[in-house]
């Protein structure tokens, strides 16, 4: 492993943090970081965190620190084509993949080090919007976790029954008219809280986390990450579809749905979790869909309860 960049200035993680490149099976680099809790121990194990599409490793640092105080080590990554990690395209703004599966090669990565790194047990997944749907693929093909928790997983978009049948139009006969490399209809070349609004926004009622969110892409722009190409699209279409028709992994597992979700499914988030053996689906009442970045009193019960699932099923 090869040490890689941390940006610990805009983190707001615990000390201690080390970060490293590691080869994937197919050659690419990803950055991982990881974070011992406490007096280095981690006596209650270790949270494996996948971060939605956008997202990065300094972004977790809040919640790094949250599991920290309550006992639990963390391992976070950077997905091919976000943060650090390299991009697929030129034009680094654009989010693109062209197999939802190639993620897997990141997560093998991840446990990788965790074991090489000799990262406390029991392991546990936390999975947030993209890295739901990535973490229940893992899941599937047996990621060595206890428990699992997920919060606001992308197992589905957000579509109004009109605009289901656009959409796969969209992601299969966009890249056969040759505009697979464009970004979606409605998508922009800039991370939305470039240039973007508190007022209206679709991810957080917090103002003060927004702006430490803003903060942190202004400060370090190549973490930023603009609107997701067609290709991309097409290609979280047909996975979130294939999980759909699975039956439901047996780990114990607690998904988080707010109640001010407008960005992923929540008709199969419920149908999902209500076919879930050892699954619990729980609401947050007020929140919008970055629950580890909305306010106080719903980030304190989220990690409460979160971790108390964890110990649990320890």
């Amino acid at each position: 492993m090869e040490a890689a960049p941390l940006f610990v200035d805009v983190a707001n993680a615990p000390a201690g943090g080390q970060s490293w490149w590691v080869t994937a099976a197919d050659g690419e680099k990803v950055r991982v970081a990881a974070w011992r809790s406490g007096d280095g121990t981690g006596d209650r194990g270790t949270v494996l965190m996948f971060p939605g599409r956008t997202e990065y490793i300094e972004k977790y640092g809040p919640a790094v620190g949250q599991f920290a105080a309550r006992g639990f080590s963390s391992l976070v990554l950077d997905w091919r084509g976000q943060g650090l990690t390299a991009r697929a395209k030129a034009d680094r703004r654009l989010g693109h993949i062209e197999d939802f599966r190639d993620y897997q090669k990141d997560v093998a990565v991840l446990v990788d080090v965790a074991r090489r790194a000799h990262l406390p047990k029991p392991w546990f997944l936390l999975g947030h919007s993209m890295g739901g749907c990535i973490g229940l693929r893992a899941l599937h093909e047996h990621l060595p976790v206890r428990a699992a928790v997920f919060s606001g997983p992308l197992w589905g978009i957000q579509l109004k029954p009109v605009e289901v049948g656009i959409a796969w139009v969209v992601a299969l006969l966009g890249p056969v008219l040759g505009f697979g490399d464009h970004l979606t209809p409605h998508a922009q070349p800039d991370h939305k809280l470039i240039g973007g609004r508190f007022e209206g926004n679709d991810l957080t009622t917090d103002r003060g986390m927004w702006d430490f969110m803003k903060s942190q892409i202004a400060r370090y722009p190549d973490l930023a990450l603009g609107g997701p190409t067609v290709v991309w699209f097409r290609a979280m279409m047909i996975e979130t579809a294939r999980l759909m028709r699975l039956p439901a992994p047996d780990v114990p597992t607690l998904t988080f749905l707010a109640t001010r979700e407008s960005i992923v499914d929540i008709d199969r988030m419920r149908r999902l979790m209500a076919r879930w053996p050892n699954g619990r689906l729980e609401t947050m009442e007020g929140a919008e869909h970055e629950l580890m970045m909305e306010r106080p009193e719903i980030r304190k019960q989220f990690f409460d309860r979160a971790a108390e699932f964890f110990r649990q099923n320890s």
